[in-house]
Parts: C-alpha cells; sequence; structure tokens
C-alpha cells in the first residue's frame, strides 16, 4: 500500500499562539518500503507520522493511502482503515499488566473487522510470539518480561491484523542500544521477508541506518530524502529467548 503527500502543512494553535509543524511537506512511499524519518526533537516526524497514520487530522494539503483520501473518511472509516490496513508501535508498551503476553496480542481481535484468524486466535498470537523471539513467553505477564520483549510483544500485537503498513514511533527509544538493534532487526526480517511497508520514526542515526531510505526534517522542512544502504548486522539475531535473564538484562 503506497503513501501519497502532496503539500502538506500542519499547525497547532490560533493568532500569537500558533505554531507551523509541518511545512508544505511532499512525500512519495512505495508499497514495501523501509522508510526512516529522522530529525531533531520538535521537528515535526512524530506529527508527520501520525497524519499517515491517520492519528492527527485538521492538516492542509493532499494524503492518500492505498485509494483512500484520508481528508474524505469520516472518523469511523478512519478507524476502521486503522484497524484493517494499519500496525503501530509507540516507544511506549501500551500492554496491559494483568494479560498474558498472548492475551495482549489478540487485543486486536476485539475490534478489527478482519475475519481471518478469528477461529483460532491463540494460535495466532502463539505463531506471531514465535516470530518475535518470544514463543516460550506466551504465558508470561508484562511484569515478568524485560523492555525488550515489551516491545516484541507490542510488535505482535501490530501485526495480528496483517497490516499492510507499520507506523513506529521512537520504537527503540526505550530500550539499550543492543536491544534497540535486535527489535530493528526484528523489522528488518518483516519488510524483507514479508515485504511489508515500514515507515519509523527515530533521532537515533544508529537506528535510521537499518532502513533502506532516510527522510529528514529540521522545523517542519523536509530538507532532505535519500536512499541507504541498510547496514548489516549478522552478529544480532532475531531470537534472543535463550538468553533468559528476567525482567533485568533480556532484550
Amino acid at each position: 500500500m503506497h503513501i501519497q503527500i502532496q503539500t502538506l502543512s500542519k499547525s497547532f494553535g490560533k493568532g500569537q499562539g500558533r505554531t507551523q509543524v509541518l511545512r508544505d511537506i511532499s512525500l512519495s512511499i512505495g508499497a514495501g518500503e523501509f522508510l526512516a524519518i529522522v530529525g531533531t526533537s520538535g521537528s515535526g516526524k512524530t506529527t508527520l507520522l501520525n497524519i499517515m497514520g491517520g492519528l492527527d487530522r485538521g492538516f492542509t494539503g493532499e494524503v492518500q493511502v492505498g485509494e483512500h483520501r484520508l481528508a474524505d473518511l469520516s472518523d469511523k472509516q478512519l478507524a476502521r482503515l486503522r484497524n484493517q490496513e494499519f500496525g503501530f508501535v509507540f516507544q511506549q508498551f501500551n500492554l496491559l499488566d494483568h494479560l498474558s503476553a498472548a492475551e495482549n496480542v489478540i487485543l486486536p481481535s476485539f475490534f478489527g473487522q478482519k475475519s481471518a484468524h478469528s477461529g483460532d486466535t491463540s494460535a495466532r498470537a502463539a505463531e506471531l510470539l514465535a516470530k518475535v523471539g518470544l514463543g516460550e513467553k506466551i504465558d508470561e505477564r508484562p511484569p515478568q518480561l524485560s523492555g525488550g520483549q515489551k516491545q516484541r510483544v507490542a510488535i505482535a500485537r501490530a501485526l495480528f491484523n496483517e497490516p499492510s503498513i507499520l507506523f513506529c514511533d521512537e520504537p527503540t527509544g526505550s530500550l539499550d542500544r543492543n536491544t534497540g538493534l535486535q527489535i530493528m532487526q526484528i523489522f528488518r526480517d518483516l519488510n524483507r521477508l514479508e515485504d511489508r511497508t515500514l515507515i519509523i520514526v527515530t533521532h537515533e542515526e544508529h537506528i535510521a541506518r537499518m532502513a533502506s531510505r532516510i527522510v529528514r526534517l529540521d522545523d517542519g522542512v523536509l530538507v532532505s530524502d535519500a536512499p541507504n544502504e541498510p547496514e548489516i548486522l549478522s552478529h544480532v539475531p532475531i531470537d534472543a529467548s535463550a538468553q533468559v535473564d528476567g525482567a533485568q538484562g533480556e532484550p
């Protein structure tokens, strides 16, 4: 699913308190791309991600995702698009502590329109947790998991409805460097092996270098857009589940 943006602008506030966050952004993202959006704090990168993902409205310009012109969609239609076609991963894991890893993963099934997995959500959760290297942690609850493990659960949850596009806002921001690289390896494999579109916001240059294209924002302006040769990290395994260290050190 492609994304086409033309002269996108966004501001917050009114009058003298008005702040311009995005300024005439034009950007085309093809299906199956792995794009990193970088910039300093306040550069507008999260706002851009939120608009593309249908989480933020009130912009000027054109934003089209697949066949959908976002400005034309009602709130209900936009919510359906998000649930059916988009997956989201954030810096905060947003897991429910009283649920197991598997139960957190199947939460989208309670709100989704897709029915492909409605008959066997437990098997789907187990499959996804195994994919992100947590096959032996399906019954563990978030307080028993490390930060890296929690983010893996969040990724599995984002994949439950088989999204066409995965939007990730600072997904490694709460993790140490090595754990963050392991999470990025999961994203790399999702993009490379499943041809899934990934769009990641990050302020960390070493994280951005794992994407195949890097877009840079500065004060709401798109200042560079260039292909990138992704770094190869053969020493970072996707499955670190054998390195058990409780909730303290395991990625």
